[in-house]
């Protein structure tokens, strides 16, 4: 009877042997969806054209302006943004995770261990025993769980290289609307010490006019009253101009007073080319376009896009990160699932003993087989969990929807944006040139005591309001255009094939040690083809 016990023992010892070895042969079905790309109906069909010819200053749109302090300082922006950094830092990490989860497709226990033990009797009899051993252990991923694993963590690593591109896309973005916004500062103070020195000569023609009896005291002082407000805006407009240039500096990575050297030029502007004396009276030239000629804000040689490739939405960094999210989560409710069904294990144990002096007594000890365990009784903790991994899946899902939404409306606002915004300068142009002749009609006319101070006062307010308002939107539709190329997802190629890591950061990390393979060229680096 005992023989026949020991014969059945190995008969299923050798039939869970050759089970789990044709099952490592034959490979593993991982169990749990298999995740396919979302089809978002958020996208309007008429953007699905796929014969739509895409913009050749996508990659790099800031070069369209033709401004070259604007492409240096994107440049810096790249290579020292901080929270860039911090960025590529996310992917190494990621990147880390996923070696863990792929190095649990191996042995999941490798250890050796040993020992030494003195045993020294109150009879002077002394025994030395030293042993040594390897233990090996094997869950075999019958049902993909760590399969699904390096499957999510892959989907992780793609996400955190999404958010870069992301990070990055809106880092160049911000850089180019805080330099229009500092040239627009600019621009705006060279037009309010214009029209200082008007106001400054108004105030004269007044004091003579007040001081000969023409006028009453209140004519001189509400030429004095505009002058000063003018003077005072002028400080505000400098606040503006200094808010532009300190947030410059966080982009590059600067302090405030380092990135004005990264800021040459201003604007060159000569009274003499715009206002004229007539007889000892002051006249604008009507006809000098200076004003609308020449300007040290960008220009952008831009057409809005009439129609967009629906591609330029999925390609969008951000929508990606959505959707490698939700591609992490798709894995993990498989992850979830495999606790169901019951996990085989291989383990193996080799053992060594050496009971000194006696060397003749040494042992080895062998241990090889299978084993099994299943979690029976735990199926409503295993299947809320598995509940609970697919609707954070589901919520993905939302998620990625969302995103899409999110794009198709940013490139909508800035599309329309950018349109309202030129008919707007169109208008302002117009009402500049008008403001002017106004001006020149009621100097004249107040010089020869035709009308009132309060006509003058009318016409040298619209003035500079309507100048200041003109500099305003050529600041305005010069960021228009930049954040639409925000919104078409326009910039994060500058970064294809180059590493995502400061060589300081890479040469404080090689100083530490571990990460000589991760840090390989061809390894840390973003991934060419990224976006499909």
């Amino acid at each position: 009877m005992e023989s026949f016990l020991k014969q059945k023992r190995r008969d299923f010892l050798k039939f869970l042997v050759t089970g789990t070895t044709s099952v490592i042969l034959g490979g593993c079905a991982s169990v749990g969806p298999d995740f396919k790309t979302p089809k978002s109906s958020k996208i309007p069909k008429k953007w699905r054209d796929k014969r739509y010819k895409k913009d050749p200053h996508l990659a790099n749109w800031w070069h369209i302006y033709k401004d070259k302090n604007l492409n240096r300082l994107v440049q810096l922006a790249y290579r020292q943004n901080l929270d860039l950094q911090s960025a590529g830092l996310r992917i190494l990490q990621a990147r880390a995770a996923l070696g863990i989860s792929e190095g649990m497709a191996f042995p999941q226990l490798q250890q050796v261990s040993g020992s030494v033990t003195l045993n020294d009797s109150n009879k002077g009899q002394r025994r030395n025993i030293s042993t040594m051993g390897f233990d090996l252990g094997w869950e075999l991923d019958l049902w993909g769980k760590y399969a699904r694993g390096t499957e999510s963590a892959s989907a992780n690593l793609m996400a955190s290289i999404a958010s870069y591109n992301d990070i990055l896309i809106r880092i160049i973005s911000e850089t180019a609307r805080n330099y229009i916004a500092y040239r627009t500062a600019q621009e705006r103070i060279a037009y309010a010490k214009r029209n200082i020195a008007i106001q400054e000569y108004v105030v004269k023609v007044t004091k003579i006019q007040f001081n000969s009896g023409n006028v009453s005291e209140l004519d001189m002082r509400q030429a004095l009253t505009q002058l000063h407000s003018t003077k005072g805006a002028l400080y505000s407009i400098k606040l503006s101009q200094i808010k532009a240039r300190n947030a410059l500096a966080t982009l590059l990575g600067l302090r405030a007073d380092e990135v004005q050297k990264y800021l040459p030029g201003s604007y060159h502007d000569t009274l003499n080319s715009y206002i004229v004396k007539k007889k000892g009276m002051i006249q604008l030239k009507e006809n000098n376009s200076n004003i609308f000629r020449y300007s040290i804000i960008p220009t952008a040689h831009f057409e809005p896009h009439c129609k967009i490739d629906a591609e330029l939405i999925t390609r969008r960094p951000d929508v990606r990160f959505a959707e490698y999210q939700a591609h992490a989560r798709s894995a993990q409710i498989g992850m979830a699932e495999a606790d169901l069904y019951p996990s085989f294990t291989l383990l193996g144990s080799i053992g060594y003993i050496n009971p000194d002096p006696i060397f003749v007594s040494s042992k080895i000890s062998v241990v090889a087989g299978p084993s099994f365990s299943w979690n029976i009784l735990q199926y409503g903790r295993i299947k809320n969990n598995i509940r609970l991994k697919d609707a954070q899946f589901e919520e993905s899902l939302v998620k990625y929807n969302k995103a899409v939404l999110s794009a198709v409306n940013d490139i909508y606002f800035a599309l329309d944006n950018y349109r309202y915004t030129l008919k707007q300068l169109k208008e302002s142009e117009a009402a500049v040139k008008s403001s002017v002749r106004s001006f020149n009609i009621s100097i004249r006319q107040y010089n020869d005591g035709l009308v009132g101070y309060q006509r003058l006062l009318s016409s040298i307010e619209s003035l500079t309001r309507y100048q200041d308002q003109y500099a305003r939107l050529r600041g305005e539709l010069a960021t228009q255009v930049a954040l639409l190329y925000k919104a078409l997802g326009g910039g994060w190629e500058i970064a294809q094939g180059k590493s995502y890591l400061s060589k300081e950061t890479i040469n404080n990390l090689k100083a530490r040690g571990y990460w000589s393979k991760i840090l390989a060229k061809e390894r840390a680096v973003i991934p060419k083809g990224w976006s499909r």
